[in-house]
């Protein structure tokens, strides 16, 4: 049995709102809308993964959804001038990423990374 795909769901109350903070934050492409749910995609290609913690590290709660970007820098800055709530700020971790948390409109916890090797 081989996993294909793991589909992060997280909840929405205010799904245009929603869609529209991840598509204009990260360049997500809409690729099914049923009005209930909304699939973005990119056209990029990852390994499967799924991470299981009991915290965040440096003392950060566990997000609902870590998204890793070739450019966080970039991110961060786009971030700021969409008004997103920055809910930790850009650092350096000693485990090898740049990264910071958003809070999406409807509240999930966004972990914005890239690798050090990206960074």
């Amino acid at each position: 049995m081989t996993v294909l795909r793991i589909v992060a769901n997280l909840a929405a109350r205010a799904m245009p709102e929603t869609r529209d903070f991840y598509v204009a934050l990260f360049g997500l492409e809409v690729v099914m809308d049923q009005g209930w749910i909304v699939t973005l995609a990119s056209g990029e290609t990852a390994r499967v993964q799924m991470s299981i913690a009991s915290e965040g590290g440096s003392g950060t709660p566990v997000p609902d959804i870590s998204i890793e970007v070739d450019d966080v820098d970039a991110i961060h800055a786009r971030a700021r001038e969409l008004g997103a709530e920055i809910a930790y700020d850009l650092t350096d971790e000693p485990w090898g990423v740049r990264r910071f948390f958003i809070r999406a409109p409807d509240g999930a916890l966004v972990n914005v990374l890239s690798h050090a090797s990206h960074a």
